[in-house]
């Protein structure tokens, strides 16, 4: 290995997302990381904080493509559903090894603020465009824990559908 390699973030990424594939997210060590990457794990601290972070590296990418779906979804979609359009965006750029960061994710306030206001542009009004990106946000997250604790093995804009369709039911009292 030598002491400085070009792209060596993008191969930390890539060897971390093929290993979260393979093996899952908490059976996966940064050594493993480095290793597949050709890389040592010091030069992985260099990049990231821990291995979460990998999940997590570029959260303008997201907001952009969040706020942009809910602005392009079609005016007859109620709130929760452009909402929903823009979640599952989001989640299928994750899904690809797409780009996020953890301290966006643990901070859904502004992917939360960014999605309102995307709802507010759509003409949904308050306190309906905060309620509804809320929800929305945390549909995201109970997807996303559901998507790396079963190792992946699920699509995970499907798994953003199936637990919106869970608030849904849980929120019409069915």
């Amino acid at each position: 290995m030598g002491r400085w390699e070009p792209n060596a973030r993008d191969r930390l990424m890539q060897a971390a997302f093929a290993l979260y594939g393979e093996r899952g997210f908490e059976q996966t060590t940064v050594a493993e990381i480095a290793k597949r990457a050709g890389l040592t794990e010091r030069t992985f601290f260099r990049h990231f904080a821990d291995k979460r972070e990998v999940l997590f590296a570029g959260a303008d990418a997201l907001r952009e493509l969040l706020v942009s779906t809910v602005a392009k979804a079609p005016g007859s979609l109620a709130p929760m559903d452009a909402a929903a359009a823009g979640l599952e965006a989001a989640g299928a750029l994750i899904q690809e090894g797409g780009e996020l960061q953890e301290r966006e994710l643990i901070k859904l306030a502004s992917l939360a603020a960014a999605l309102a206001e995307a709802l507010r542009e759509r003409g949904v009004d308050e306190p309906a465009a905060s309620l509804t990106a809320e929800a929305g946000i945390a549909v995201f997250k109970v997807a996303f824990e559901r998507y790396v604790e079963e190792t992946n093995q699920q699509d995970l804009p499907q798994l953003i559908r199936e637990s919106l369709d869970e608030l849904k039911a849980v929120t019409s009292g069915r």
